[in-house]
């Protein structure tokens, strides 16, 4: 059975309302600062590989729309080659031109994903 269009639209209203709320945004701090050593690490890790690998600049920022379409600086590691267009498709499996070879590598475990912390901590994005 079909969900009514008002229904839908409180439905998605509910949901808004969580991911803005204070016990979504303090389970996300909450969170944060218990993996927070683990996350450090990985990130720090993954910052020397990528810099003995590729250089700087480290992080490609792409602005994105919020909560509420209030913009805001989304953060990646850079894993794509300097020049190289950021918004055309990009391949999952390994296969774009526009990759570094290090950036290949982190891409297949999601690790440029990381810097995206500092965004949730900023309250700019909350955990999935």
């Amino acid at each position: 059975m079909a969900s009514r269009p008002d229904t839908a639209r409180t439905e998605a209203a509910d949901m808004a309302a969580y991911r803005s709320s204070p016990l979504k945004r303090g389970l996300d701090l909450i969170l944060i600062l218990v993996f927070s050593p683990v996350i450090l690490i990985v990130i720090v890790a993954t910052s020397i590989i990528l810099l003995l690998g590729q250089g700087w600049p480290l992080l490609f920022a792409q602005e994105r729309a919020g909560l509420g379409g209030k913009p805001f600086k989304l953060l990646k590691f850079r894993t794509m080659k300097i020049g190289g267009d950021p918004y055309g498709p990009s391949p999952k499996d390994g296969s774009d031109a526009r990759l570094t070879g290090v950036g290949k590598l982190i891409r297949a475990v999601s690790l440029d994903e990381l810097p995206q912390f500092w965004n949730v901590i900023c309250g700019q994005m909350s955990l999935v």
